[in-house]
């Protein structure tokens, strides 16, 4: 499958899960990380932290490629009405599975298909509710062992054995909670003259 003239693809993230999620379109694309502070704003709620982010890395990317078209995306997971970022540690994710075992955690996966030659910004926030499972520590220490998600927000890779910890996921698309929504990409790329599937 062939890249429209002019029109390169780029997607504007760090993150080896949004690439493995774009790679299954079977498109071509380029990978440029854009240099953001990904701090929330004071008193910034969590669905518009994520789309902020997801058009500031969009954009980012965007100034120093004119022609392109550009996916941007963020994601913010909320419990107990705060955000919750990735652990970075074994204790801070035991801290958080502990926490949410039995309860439900609402995950903000923010998209943006930047056009830059029409300085166009497509944007949507997909919400994904999960409950975790109550399970013991032991189990979750062992989880966690096993897998190390401490750059996941939540603490548990769904696309892994993080799926174990998991009593239910309700989401318009499968792919939002590992990171990047395809099924909302593919309605973006075809809106942009960039469709996914084509004879």
């Amino acid at each position: 499958m062939t890249t429209p003239p002019d029109r390169s693809l780029i997607l504007a993230s760090s993150s080896p899960y949004r690439r493995a999620l774009l790679e299954r379109l079977r498109i071509p694309f380029e990978v440029q990380v854009p240099a953001l502070d990904e701090t929330p704003h004071p008193g910034e709620g969590p669905a518009s932290t994520a789309l902020r982010l997801a058009v500031e890395k969009a954009r980012a990317v965007a100034a120093h490629h004119p022609r392109a078209l550009v996916i941007g995306a963020d994601q913010v997971a909320t419990f107990d009405g705060r955000q919750i970022g990735k652990p970075g540690d074994h204790r801070s994710a035991l801290a958080q599975l502990q926490a949410m075992r039995g309860r439900i955690v609402e995950f903000h996966s923010a998209l943006c298909v930047f056009d830059a030659a029409k300085d166009d910004a497509q944007i949507k926030d997909v919400i994904t509710r999960v409950r975790f499972r109550e399970l013991p520590d032991d189990v979750l220490n062992a989880y966690l062992l096993a897998e190390q998600p401490y750059d996941c927000a939540g603490s548990a890779k769904a696309e892994g054995l993080g799926i174990a910890l998991l009593e239910s996921i309700d989401s318009s698309d499968p792919t939002a909670l590992i990171g990047l929504p395809l099924i909302e990409l593919v309605t973006m790329l075809t809106n942009a003259g960039f469709p996914v599937l084509r004879p």
